[in-house]
């Protein structure tokens, strides 16, 4: 198998200039002008950006959470991504309490073996960290090439995990080269808080975004970059909401301190004025950390331009409005007298470029190489993918997406491919969208038609950071 892109804008987090690629079994070999070689594919890219495959570094693929799962798996999941152009993922694999991280990989490479239509890793959730585990940690590193592990602050009795915990796991760490990944809310103060607000009879689905308030995310975030700053090892704050929170991982970065953080769509377009209504409506929104007041959003897009914050991730857990959706049973409607039982989460996965297109580069003016740091290279390199993923380079997976900027797409429930009933983006208009996907070298998108196979995907172990 081998494929040609002729004629294509090349672009990376550095480069931009045209020429031509070949990739042959599965890996590019050749970027050049008016290459002759011969080639099973031919894909002329005219007056397109050639761009690697974006890196969505948090989803959740069949997450049991709230009585239910996520309604993606790991087939109807990626070929979504896939459809906006994401070419890997790495979802989470949970070890809950009583069970090993060996357990919990095994059975996440169950989950996904044979289904995935990319290639995916995996980063391992720590619900309790015994002495005798640590060794565990070294394996996952070493063997396995799970070299990330996600640790909580909030969800009590469930993720939460204390601050002695957390810096167990940072030290160790620093030892074997893996990363630390941090949901940062205090938890303790927002269990409380629920409480309260539920007794006072305070239920509907607004609630919740004020039952999480930014303080609580931002004395978190500020409380894991100390224990890193103890432990002396880069931090990775996930899904960064309010400018507070980003204000902490700045202040740090600042001090020379190794921290890091990503952001997610729904942060940048969406706003607690969406759902501020208290219809059930607005169990659409509800996610953790909750989508803040639409003035938040400029300060996450300057931080996004600026480098305080470093990638974009979905955070991709999607849940039904409506029961018997595609077969699945009841999921946020699970909540429908009591916010504190909606299942936590939104779906993205598909339209994550789309959106960093619209609204950095066509509304912002941010270069197209800014655009690819944030949506491929930057979670290559800080989840050890770099430069297998990540870059167009000679020696680098045929991980690509051909980008044309005069197609305008409009999201819709109605045509995504993510199985889910609704899209929080629904009707907006975006300008750019996939022309061609390919994934190792294969076409598994061509516009808005899948022709890929389910199981292509390959678990991918990474490496460790490169620190950026």
């Amino acid at each position: 198998m081998s494929t040609i892109i002729k004629n294509g804008r090349i672009i990376t987090s550095e480069q931009d200039y045209v020429a031509d690629i070949l990739i042959e079994k599965e890996t590019i070999t050749t970027i050049g002008s008016n290459l002759k070689a011969q080639a099973t594919t031919m894909i002329d890219a005219t007056g397109k950006y050639v761009i690697p495959g974006g890196i969505d570094v948090h989803t959740h693929m069949d997450l049991p959470f709230g009585g239910t799962s996520s309604s993606d798996d790991f087939a109807t999941g990626t070929v979504a991504a896939a459809h906006g152009g994401t070419t890997c993922i790495v979802d989470f694999a949970v070890q809950s309490k009583g069970t090993t991280m060996r357990q919990a990989l095994d059975t996440w490479l169950r989950k996904s073996e044979g289904k995935a239509c990319v290639d995916y890793g995996l980063h391992m959730i720590l619900t309790e960290l015994p002495d005798g585990w640590l060794s565990e940690m070294d394996a996952m590193v070493k063997h396995e090439g799970v070299t990330s592990f996600k640790l909580f602050t909030a969800y009590p009795g469930v993720f939460m995990v204390d601050d002695a915990t957390i810096y167990k796991a940072m030290k160790r760490t620093a030892d074997n080269g893996g990363l630390i990944c941090m949901h940062a809310e205090n938890g303790g103060v927002i269990d409380l808080l629920v409480k309260r607000m539920i007794a006072d009879g305070k239920k509907t689905p607004n609630v919740h975004a004020l039952s999480r308030p930014a303080a609580a995310e931002q004395e978190a975030t500020h409380r894991v970059i100390a224990l890193s700053e103890m432990a002396g090892v880069p931090v990775y704050i996930v899904h960064v909401s309010s400018h507070l929170a980003m204000e902490q991982i700045r202040e740090a970065r600042d001090r020379g301190l190794p921290a890091y953080g990503e952001t997610c769509p729904q942060y940048l377009f969406l706003a607690y004025e969406d759902y501020a209504d208290g219809s059930f409506d607005g169990a659409k929104y509800i996610c953790s950390p909750p989508i803040r007041e639409r003035a938040n959003q400029e300060f996450l897009w300057k931080a996004l331009k600026a480098d305080d914050l470093q990638a974009v991730s979905t955070d991709h857990c999607p849940f039904c409005m409506k029961e018997g959706f595609k077969g699945l049973p009841k999921q946020k409607e699970l909540g429908e007298d009591d916010f504190s039982k909606i299942p936590n989460g939104v779906p993205g996965v598909e339209n994550r470029l789309h959106l960093l297109y619209e609204g950095g580069v066509v509304r912002r003016g941010w270069s197209m190489n800014r655009f690819v740091q944030l949506v491929s290279t930057a979670p290559a390199k800080l989840m050890g993918l770099f430069p297998r993923k990540g870059t167009i380079a000679v020696g680098s997976d045929g991980d690509i997406v051909v980008w044309d900027p005069q197609r305008r797409y409009t999201i819709s429930a109605t045509t995504h491919f993510m199985r889910v009933d609704y899209n929080p983006y629904e009707g907006m208009t975006v300008s750019g969208s996939p022309a061609y996907v390919l994934s190792r070298g294969r076409v598994i998108f061509e516009a808005d038609k899948f022709v890929g196979a389910e199981g292509s995907g390959h678990f991918v172990k990474r490496g460790q950071y490169n620190l950026i």
